[in-house]
């Protein structure tokens, strides 16, 4: 009988490499709120702790008062917030028996592993979208609406309001990503998107620009990402109306802190006989997935919640 390896580390390096990219060819495609979330200089170094201290350093008022020939200025302290963030694990895993052979590549292996894709995918997805959706940045669409509760019925996203977000984020300086700011938005906002005057679906834009996982398509210099991960609050309107909430955001609106490089999905495959006396008839083996991070909001202005009903 052929030896059993005891780790998945110990399994042929290209199988490692299959399972890798079957389960990050499953996540990829479900990250739409991780997608904007900015890394550099947001990765903890290994053997460090998990806390990390951001800094954002807040931009000085123009300087329009003339120099005078011989007088140094009084110049400026430097003016910067400090946001700290803790990573956290997120993972699950799957139980297998002796009938699946984790020795190859085994299609039943494959199989959970991209399920497990899906759902590491959602997972981190969903874990970064709460994080955006917090914050008191909120535009209601409901007129003089001052809380949630005050959302009625047929204050649904238009081409107006796409209008009167984007005045808000230009009227408060924030970047734009690119040539536009990018809106996060659930299918049946799309669906009262597609009937505003001037929407144009990503399809007829995909030739000259780079197209975002998820981009349904743009109006008035927002571009909209369409994913179910955007919050319903369900009867938490007026008279029971269900509230949805489309985020709008601009560059550098938050970020995604890591423990060096930890955020990707680490695979996980435990083979028959590698739990020793807890499986002495190696009967059990399993597969899962493991992930190390956190999302933090870098910018308040940069992210302004929409709170509105849908037309159906």
């Amino acid at each position: 009988m052929p030896q059993l390896p005891n780790s998945y580390a110990k399994q042929p390096t290209q199988q490692k490499e299959f399972y890798d990219r079957a389960l990050l060819g499953r996540l990829k495609p479900k990250l739409y709120f991780a997608q904007f979330g900015q890394t550099d200089k947001r990765t903890i170094p290994k053997n460090e702790g998990d806390t990390i201290n951001l800094r954002r350093f807040h931009k000085y008022p123009p300087a329009t008062e003339p120099l005078i020939e011989g007088v140094t200025p009084a110049g400026k302290t430097f003016d910067v917030t400090t946001i700290r963030a803790t990573v956290d694990h997120y993972g699950d895993f799957t139980k297998t028996t002796d009938l699946i052979s984790l020795m190859g590549i085994d299609p039943v292996v494959t199989e959970l592993t991209e399920i497990h894709g899906d759902q590491a995918g959602e997972t981190i997805d969903i874990v970064v979208r709460d994080v955006v959706a917090s914050g008191t940045n909120v535009l209601y669409l409901t007129p003089e609406a001052v809380k949630r509760g005050d959302v009625a019925e047929g204050s649904n996203f238009d081409g107006t309001a796409a209008r009167r977000i984007r005045q808000i984020m230009a009227r408060n300086n924030v970047d734009k990503l690119g040539k536009d700011f990018v809106c996060f938005v659930h299918p049946d906002t799309v669906y009262d998107l597609q009937g505003s005057e001037g929407w144009e679906k990503a399809a007829l834009y995909a030739g000259s620009t780079q197209i975002f996982n998820g981009e349904a398509g743009r109006l008035w210099g927002i571009r909209f990402i369409e994913t179910t991960n955007a919050p319903i609050y369900v009867g938490e309107g007026k008279d029971g109306a269900d509230v949805y909430c489309s985020i709008a955001i601009g560059k550098g609106a938050y970020g995604m802190v890591d423990i060096a490089g930890s955020s990707k999905p680490e695979v996980i495959i435990k083979p028959l006989g590698s739990a020793g006396a807890d499986d002495p008839l190696n009967q059990r083996a399993s597969i899962g997935w493991k992930a190390l991070f956190t999302a933090v909001r870098l910018q308040e202005l940069a992210i302004l919640r929409v709170e509105h009903t849908i037309s159906l």
